[in-house]
């Protein structure tokens, strides 16, 4: 058999091959198929167009049977199409997505046109099967149906049975071919099969490629294989370059890859669909069966031709098939490219059986072995584009299974403010961006020091050199080095606070200063007060009760700290604001006396307080007179990190519960806890924690109508007088004390006389252990 096939492949490569036929039922040793293949293509790509046409070719190695199929290329933006797909849609659904490729004929005599998968092979909706429905309207593109199938590990694509995924694939073509579907769309003769693993974190994406071709037994023979300019007469040739770039001019032809070339007595050609067949038969006219072909081979046809044999021998019973290999030049008909062929073929005996299933080859070699291919994007993939995607790519996956009702698109497009750059600002910046925030503004008014670097994460001993950089630009550099995507903003200025007296000179600039602050707070959704002294937080929470703002406080001491979230803003009707109802307010409040103290109020459902309402004297200077000690923040290292999670941990429970900053407080044990099952947890009021001890409570604490930030009274004033109201909170000490009704009940507390009962009483039953 070697001689046979020896003395068919001798002669030279400038002279067509008149015959070839493969003998012993299609079986080829490997020696003899590396030569045949050696004398006609030479180079490995172009030998699947060799073994395509032929489609009956069958490499015997260790009993197994194994068939190049046609070029594939896979553009970058399908990979990162299928990572958005896999991870915001399909999840952990191994489910075969529907999915359309692309080819076109021919049009350089050096290169063969591959299959293609591009942006737009995927559908948007993987469930919706019309979106993977072919289209034939643009001549550039010619669509084939396909299937792929992505696993989620890299042990299940091995593990894949590649050989009943091909026979499933082989089955679809024969049904089609059958029940005559694909005389309506012969774009089904063409399907492929890819499967796939995307490694998300390397961006390592595994595939391979199958061509599924229905096997000719016993195969067909090929004969009398000469260009189309040679095969035609020269009127003949001109009229059916007319008609084919007619056909290919055309919307609804232009991607219709198989058709009928009919050509009457007088040399008139015309292109016409394959459900016209009958039609041109009784017509008398001769007749050739076209296809693009995708091959620049002068001697070998496309494998588009492999299942389109079969295709027109179970439907029409044709023994012998002249063939069109369509190709172009520069878009237009080239006919010296383009190849005339004539097939014969002996149908099958088995094709008479209803059930019989023909047998299938097409899996795609890589490197001429039977092995999938690999590619790795992140040298290829923007920088940045591929922080967003390793970043979102932990959130993602807390969505497949733990977390579904996690809204990323709220918590990138949420504004966060962060009052203070210091070890918290640093810490609650990170972990906001760990959560997939991305737009942070940060302000502070200090330097970075050389103490600052081992407490303060986002700054480095650069930083500190020649004075010190500004904190809170130290800080955006360091956000965006750390994550370029980032939307980050470092605004330099102090925040006026109560016992800080300005001089007249100075009121101007410190107006300017709460003005600023004023229009940064109603800019962004969310405040963090992270500053170190107490006063300094008592202006934002004011203008944060004022706006409604969701509002999260972190204070830290030696080994304790406190988080916690402000209650809603007592005003939610912003643009009332009379003197006859400030007046009220404020009458009511002076009459209450010490019961207004108390936690427990009337109301069904009293507002949750803020970081002022347990006080009962206004914010005072608390940096003078004070030791070096005192004045700096003087904690256990450890505090930090964990004051600042449970803070970002607060927000982002705020932000997805569905009362949001007028959520009830909740603990571990309660009933509302209980019955509100949210996706996060419990959402509390205020969590507080001790490093001495290892432990954590959650505590719950009303608003208090003497609360000198955040009660009616002083939100109404603030509203009626604005800027005057606050300089007057600043350079006169009691006045909040005075207008809160802190004074009168201090005075009334001081003038309560307690009688003391002298008498000892050993009796055990009157005490109450607690």
């Amino acid at each position: 058999m070697l001689e046979v096939i020896r003395k068919v492949v001798s002669v030279k490569q400038s002279t067509f091959v008149k015959s070839y036929k493969i003998l012993n039922n299609g079986c080829v040793t490997r020696l003899a198929h590396e030569e045949l293949t050696g004398y006609i293509v030479g180079r490995e790509r172009n030998l699947i167009d060799y073994r395509s046409f032929i489609g009956t070719v069958r490499l015997q190695s260790s009993s197994r049977e194994s068939e190049l199929a046609a070029g594939s290329s896979v553009d970058a933006g399908f990979w990162h199409e299928l990572s958005s797909l896999k991870l915001n849609k399909l999840k952990t659904d191994e489910s075969p997505i529907p999915i359309t490729g692309f080819y076109t004929p021919c049009s350089n005599s050096q290169v063969s046109s591959h299959l293609t998968l591009l942006t737009e092979s995927l559908p948007t909706d993987p469930t919706d099967e019309q979106q993977a429905k072919t289209s034939h309207g643009n001549r550039n593109k010619c669509s084939v149906p396909g299937i792929l199938y992505n696993t989620n590990t890299l042990e299940g694509y091995h593990a894949l049975d590649k050989q009943a995924l091909l026979k499933a694939e082989a089955k679809k073509i024969w049904d089609d071919i059958r029940s005559g579907k694909a005389e309506e769309d012969s774009s089904v003769l063409s399907r492929f099969l890819l499967i796939s693993f995307a490694d998300l974190k390397k961006f390592n994406f595994y595939y391979w490629f199958a061509f599924p071709g229905v096997v000719l037994d016993p195969p067909a023979t090929l004969v009398d294989l000469k260009p189309a300019s040679k095969w035609f007469t020269p009127k003949e040739a001109e009229s059916v370059s007319a008609s084919c770039n007619e056909w290919r001019m055309s919307s609804s032809t232009a991607g219709v890859p198989f058709f009928l070339v009919s050509i009457s007595s007088n040399s008139q050609a015309t292109i016409r669909p394959l459900k016209d067949f009958e039609a041109c038969q009784h017509e008398g006219h001769k007749m050739l069966f076209g296809f693009y072909d995708p091959s620049h081979l002068p001697n070998n046809p496309g494998w588009p031709l492999r299942n389109f044999l079969v295709f027109i021998s179970a439907k029409w019973n044709l023994k012998k098939i002249q063939f069109l290999c369509y190709r172009e030049n520069h878009g237009f008909a080239d006919l010296g490219l383009s190849l005339v062929g004539e097939a014969l073929i002996q149908p099958s005996q088995a094709w008479q059986d209803q059930d019989h299933v023909p047998n299938a080859v097409g899996w795609e070699l890589n490197k001429g072995k039977r092995s999938s291919r690999c590619i790795n994007l992140s040298t290829s993939m923007d920088p940045t584009r591929m922080a967003i995607s390793a970043a979102d790519l932990n959130l993602k996956l807390m969505m497949w299974r733990a977390l579904p009702s996690l809204n990323l698109t709220m918590l990138s497009t949420t504004k966060c403010l962060l009052l203070g750059a210091g070890t918290l600002g640093c810490q609650v910046a990170r972990m906001l961006m760990a959560w997939g925030v991305r737009k942070i503004t940060l302000v502070d008014s200090g330097k970075v020091a050389m103490s600052n670097p081992l407490r303060q994460s986002l700054y480095t001993l650069e930083d500190c050199l020649n004075g010190g950089d500004f904190k809170a630009l130290a800080a955006v550099k360091s956000l965006k080095r750390i994550f370029p995507a980032v939307e980050a903003e470092g605004v330099v200025m102090a925040i006026p606070m109560p016992g800080h007296p300005v001089a007249r000179q100075e009121e101007e600039k410190v107006i300017d200063d709460c003005k600023r602050l004023c229009d940064l707070i109603e800019s962004h959704d969310a405040v963090f007060l992270l500053t170190d002294t107490r006063e300094s937080r008592w202006l934002p929470t004011l203008l944060c009760a004022n706006a409604n703002k969701v509002t999260i406080t972190g204070a830290l001491g030696f080994d304790s700290f406190l988080v916690m979230r402000h209650g809603a803003g007592p005003l939610l009707n912003r643009n009332t604001s009379s003197k006859a109802e400030t007046e009220t307010v404020v009458g009511s409040s002076l009459s209450a006396g010490v019961e207004e103290m108390s936690l427990g109020q009337k109301d069904s459902k009293p507002r949750l307080g803020c970081y002022f309402c347990n006080d009962v004297v206004a914010p005072v200077d608390s940096t003078a007179n004070r030791t070096l000690d005192q004045q700096c923040t003087v904690t256990r290292p450890g505090l930090a990190p964990i004051a600042s999670a449970l803070a970002v941990e607060l927000l982002v429970g705020i932000l997805h519960h569905p009362h949001g900053i007028s959520a009830k407080a909740e603990f571990g044990n309660s009933l509302d806890s209980l019955n509100s099952e949210q996706a996060l947890g419990i959402l509390p009021h205020q969590i507080r924690g001790a490093l001495s001890q290892f432990s954590q409570m959650i505590l719950v604490g009303h608003s208090s109508n003497s609360c000198t930030a955040c009660c009616p009274i002083v939100v109404s004033e603030y509203r009626k007088r604005g800027l005057e109201f606050v300089l007057e909170a600043i350079n006169h000490p009691t006045y909040l004390e005075d207008l809160t009704g802190l004074t009168e009940l201090m005075k009334s507390a001081n003038s309560f006389e307690l009688d003391w009962d002298n008498e000892t009483d050993n009796d055990d039953d009157d005490c109450v252990e607690i």
